[in-house]
């Protein structure tokens, strides 16, 4: 029964499902439906009318005292659920009011059984009036009405076909009611009932066994037809009712239905969830009062599953001992937990996986992981890529052996021509020595012998001599820089290589882009230490579980190592 955690919270068989083998024991007409397992499990087979029918009645009896009859014709009402709707319609006219005044109900189509009305009479003490449009069901729920002594509070009526609330309250035209409620057909045809083109080929097929008349599972148009009827007839009563209702047994038909009441203007509309065993249902309430309370609609997030179980696996204690001979960390823990922390610590390490500690409680040790990359899958073949890149990284291409020799010669040849400049440059400096000490003289003579305006030629010839050679003294400099800028390079590329192989990234957290992240708790189970793997979030739950699987496996390698 996996939504009855899920069930109205007043719900009697929230937290107490029913007692099949204390049923069978007290109810000979429920005992022959019940089978009981070899391991003395007690069931009930739900695809069999008769056996739904015994536990229906048995259900009213024994929780609610009431006798009724119900034919293997028409519909069974299922007890849990219509529990359900009685106490959402208990929520929408408010709880002081139900016991400050008489409250007035209508049901849409009470059925054979007229469920909705006993238990609202019986519990609450409601007045009821019920239509029926099927001879069949007036004749039982009338029956059913009268062996439970509440004629003063429920009235059964017979309408024409296709009635639902103008024509019930032609009669009553002064009754304020304050609500309605009511089970449409849900299925448009005879196909829609089996199933075919209405349920999802992903989901199994239903556990129970689908029963009713004509008239009770199937109407034109289905249900979404049907009320909007509902919602057409309210139009015009407005304030005759201060609640409308509608049980719905298809998601997918309430979104619809309110985009009609917005266009309709309808100033309160609210909605709910009932969840019972394995079934669903979903109802819709609209009021013209502005002075109702709606109760809030159910949360989007409802969490109906189990929370999961952390991943968890056990070091112990002699695995311990060895490890702490073998953990180089300064100072050497001594606490045990501490021991299997810091050797996981390393292992996290190499494989790159981000780690925190964070608070935790006495006796135990907590680490916040943050996996970016999948570091811990195929680890043998990633090493054998890593020494293979290696091996091959030394190996140059012809191409490469080329461009090195003609690196090398034009290495040789700059310091070659840097050689020869320098002997030219020491013979130029003891030549222009000589002549600079002849230059004087001949200056000395020139001013003597020619006009200033010669000497002054004489002059510019000489330094312009000089300029030439030092512009070649710094073209064969620059040649030379060149030539150890690029071999400079090459190295750095070649060092940057080596340390950043190409294809490795260092984890980095940006962006948001991870893994998963997990909370690791290390804690003392009697003498053993216990590592517990809580998920937190991320893309597979599987990739914790490989994280896990290979923790366990290199604390195994470092005790037989």
């Amino acid at each position: 029964m996996a939504l009855n955690k899920s069930m109205h919270p007043r719900n009697r068989y929230k937290d107490k499902p029913p007692d099949f083998t204390y049923l069978a024991s007290k109810y000979t007409e429920f005992q022959q439906h019940v089978h009981t397992s070899l391991t003395g499990k007690v069931s009930l087979n739900f695809k069999d009318p008769e056996a739904v029918r015994a536990l229906t009645c048995t259900l009213l009896k024994e929780d609610f005292g009431l006798t009724i009859d119900i034919p293997l014709e028409r519909l069974i009402p299922t007890v849990p659920l219509r529990l359900n709707y009685i106490h959402w319609v208990e929520d929408l006219i408010g709880s002081d009011t139900v016991k400050s005044k008489l409250i007035r109900g209508i049901d849409i189509g009470t059925g054979a059984s007229c469920i909705y009305p006993l238990l609202g009479a019986t519990m609450n003490g409601w007045f009821f009036l019920a239509t029926e449009v099927d001879d069949m069901c007036f004749n039982y729920a009338k029956q059913n009405v009268e062996q439970n002594n509440l004629s003063d509070l429920i009235k059964v009526v017979k309408v024409p076909q296709k009635t639902l609330l103008m024509d019930a309250l032609k009669e009553e035209s002064e009754i304020v009611y304050d609500f309605c409620m009511c089970n449409p057909p849900f299925f448009a045809n005879q196909l829609e009932a089996k199933g075919v083109n209405s349920r999802n080929p992903t989901r199994p097929p239903p556990s129970s066994v689908n029963t009713g008349g004509i008239t009770e599972i199937m109407a034109e148009g289905g249900e979404l037809e049907f009320v909007k009827r509902i919602i057409h007839d309210s139009l015009q009563l407005k304030k005759r009712l201060r609640w409308y209702s509608c049980m719905l047994g298809k998601k997918c038909s309430l979104a619809p239905l309110k985009e009609e009441l917005r266009q309709q203007e309808v100033p309160k509309v609210t909605h709910t969830e009932f969840c019972q065993g394995r079934t669903m249902r979903w109802a819709l309430a609209w009021s013209f009062y502005d002075d109702v309370i709606m109760p809030s609609p159910p949360s989007k997030k409802r969490k109906l599953e189990k929370p999961r179980k952390p991943i968890t696996f056990t070091v112990l204690q002699s695995t311990v001992k060895v490890l702490k001979n073998k953990v180089g960390s300064d100072p050497v823990p001594t606490e045990d937990i501490e021991v299997v922390t810091t050797t996981i610590e390393k292992i996290l390490a190499e494989l790159k996986v981000l780690y925190k500690r964070v608070p935790c409680g006495k006796g135990e040790v907590s680490l916040f992981l943050t996996a970016i990359q999948n570091s811990w899958v195929h680890v043998r073949r990633k090493k054998r890529d890593r020494v293979r890149q290696l091996r091959e990284l030394p190996r140059a291409t012809s191409n490469v052996l080329k461009s090195t020799e003609a690196d090398q010669t034009t290495e040789r040849q700059c310091s070659a021509n840097i050689s020869s400049v320098r002997a030219e440059e020491e013979s130029d400096l003891s030549k222009s020595a000589e002549s600079n000490a002849e230059t004087e003289k001949a200056t000395a003579r020139a001013k003597e012998e020619f006009p200033v305006s010669g000497g002054n030629n004489l002059l510019n010839d000489l330094q312009v001599d000089q300029e030439n050679n030092m512009e070649t003294e710094e073209k064969c400099e620059t040649s030379f820089a060149d030539c150890k800028t690029d071999d400079a390079v090459e190295q750095e590329i070649s060092c940057s290589t080596m340390q950043n192989p190409v294809g490795e990234d260092t984890p980095k957290e940006s962006g948001g882009c991870f893994l998963f992240k997990c909370l690791m708790n290390v804690k003392r189970d009697g003498m053993n230490a216990h590592v517990e793997m809580h998920w937190v979030e991320g893309q597979n739950r599987d990739l914790m579980n490989q994280l896990s699987t290979y923790l366990q496996n290199q604390i195994f390698k470092l005790v037989v190592s």
